[in-house]
């Protein structure tokens, strides 16, 4: 089962890429014009793994909100959570990351090493392949629009843990930080670091 608060956002900063604007839900549409992020987190059948979907406008080009998502600098920026970001290995177009956040009373440390594989400016997949979660996969897109001036960032992300916590916990958890997430990568991307 999934740690709500300290995994989701780990997971979240798993960071990957687009599903296009069509493929959000009607709803979804309603929140990003009036500025706010879009969410949706299910549980899969299996009561294990979460799958979040979720959406922002921001009035940046994707060239800017790239450097945001993959510049480990601004990573505790993004998810306040985490304490260290470090590149354990990259080639041409991919990188292997590990992200640690920080625990508390009721969470611990997470440790989680994902590979992320590249498309500038328009997609980020990333995988689990090492730490304390059980699955992560999904992706990041950034899709312009109004002449570049602004970006539509889509996630979407299937994880499990081997933490246990009540499935309406977990639901919880991530509506309550993935939406804190896509907001700080707005405020870093405009220039609100």
């Amino acid at each position: 089962m999934i740690r709500a608060a300290a995994l989701s956002t780990l997971l979240l900063f798993s960071i990957a890429g687009p599903a296009s604007a069509s493929a959000l839900p009607e709803g979804a549409d309603r929140s990003l014009k009036a500025g706010l992020p879009w969410i949706s987190v299910t549980l899969d059948p299996d009561g294990e793994s979460a799958r979040i979907h979720a959406a922002i406008d921001i009035p940046a080009p994707a060239e800017r909100i790239w450097k945001a998502m993959t510049d480990c600098r601004y990573a505790a920026k993004l998810v306040t959570s985490v304490t260290r970001c470090r590149v354990l290995q990259q080639g041409a177009g991919w990188d292997i990351r590990e992200h640690v956040t920080k625990g508390n009373l009721f969470l611990p440390t997470l440790r989680n090493v994902f590979r992320s594989d590249y498309e500038p400016y328009k997609r980020i997949r990333f995988k689990r392949v090492d730490g304390d979660l059980k699955t992560m996969e999904g992706q990041w897109g950034l899709s312009a629009f109004n002449e570049g001036r602004w970006t539509r960032v889509t996630y979407e992300n299937r994880l499990s843990a081997r933490i246990i916590a009540p499935p309406v916990a977990v639901r919880a958890g991530l509506r309550k930080d993935t939406p804190k997430v896509l907001v700080n990568l707005r405020e870093v991307a405009k220039g609100g670091e």
